[in-house]
């Protein structure tokens, strides 16, 4: 079971198509359990990242893992239309992509990996399920292309 809560209405989301995809990569990713997606603004975001990760930024995404994996929830993730939209712009793609590339990348979150922490595994393994589901460019070579230049 998934639930995408939409806090503020957005033409440019296909509901019915997210959550299709959504349901795709978390079997793609191997997590299993339910998991809840806020799509909401900067605002919201930046008030989580404040609350959970002492952050006081708006950022694209945020992933909470469940605490207990004993009732079958794996975790929420919460992502920024706005800051999805400026990404979708940057990049040249729509934001229904933006935001698939950002649930994937929660997913890899929600499922133990960090990218903060590793040697380029999630790198990799973001990079092999952005192929097989058909995406842009994965979130972590996008970040990782930005320092460089």
């Amino acid at each position: 079971m998934l639930m995408i809560v939409l806090a503020a209405p957005n033409r440019r989301i296909n509901k019915t198509a997210l959550l299709s995809f959504f349901k795709q990569a978390q079997r793609a990713v191997g997590l299993r359990g339910t998991v809840d997606v806020l799509l909401a603004d900067d605002a919201e975001l930046k008030r989580l990242n404040g609350t959970f990760r002492g952050k006081k930024k708006a950022t694209d995404v945020l992933s909470f893992p469940a605490d207990d994996f004993g009732i079958n929830h794996a975790g929420d993730i919460a992502i920024s239309l706005e800051t999805a939209g400026r990404q979708a712009a940057e990049f040249g793609h729509s934001l229904q992509n933006e935001v698939k590339i950002l649930l994937l990348h929660g997913l890899l979150h929600l499922n133990g990996m960090d990218h903060e922490t590793d040697e380029g595994e999630m790198a990799a393994r973001e990079t092999k399920l952005r192929v097989q589901l058909k995406l842009p460019v994965n979130l972590i070579a996008r970040s990782t292309t930005k320092v460089a230049r």
